[in-house]
């Protein structure tokens, strides 16, 4: 049951930041945070929850979301009200690495204490 609760959350996330990436300008939320600690921040709770939701597959999953980053960064071209820049990518490319990082090193440490309990 948790893995399905997690990898539905880690979609719908996934796919809430496509939306706010690649929709007008006017339709992005307000934050009180920079802008860069905002990209980086939701990137990296992104790849925590796609590292939990696919433990075994983490190294495929930071991959994906590395590339992928890129290519929602990319798609802003394709909006009148918005502009990629290869530093936003790079923000959000590394978040999510960070994520999956401290995704895979969670799971690590919660499956050793199963294993000696």
């Amino acid at each position: 049951m948790t893995s399905i609760f997690l990898r539905t959350v880690a979609w719908c996330v996934l796919a809430y930041i496509v939306f706010v990436t690649i929709s007008p300008i006017d339709l992005r939320p307000d934050t009180i945070i920079s802008v860069n600690i905002d990209r980086a921040g939701a990137y990296t709770v992104l790849g925590l929850l796609f590292a939990s939701a696919y433990p075994r597959h983490w190294k495929t999953v930071a991959i994906l979301l590395a590339i992928g980053a890129v290519g929602f960064e990319f798609l802003q071209e394709f909006s009148p009200t918005r502009h990629a820049r290869v530093d936003d990518a790079i923000v959000k490319a590394v978040g999510a690495l960070v994520g999956v990082a401290i995704g895979h090193l969670v799971n690590r440490t919660r499956l050793r204490r199963l294993s000696n309990a």
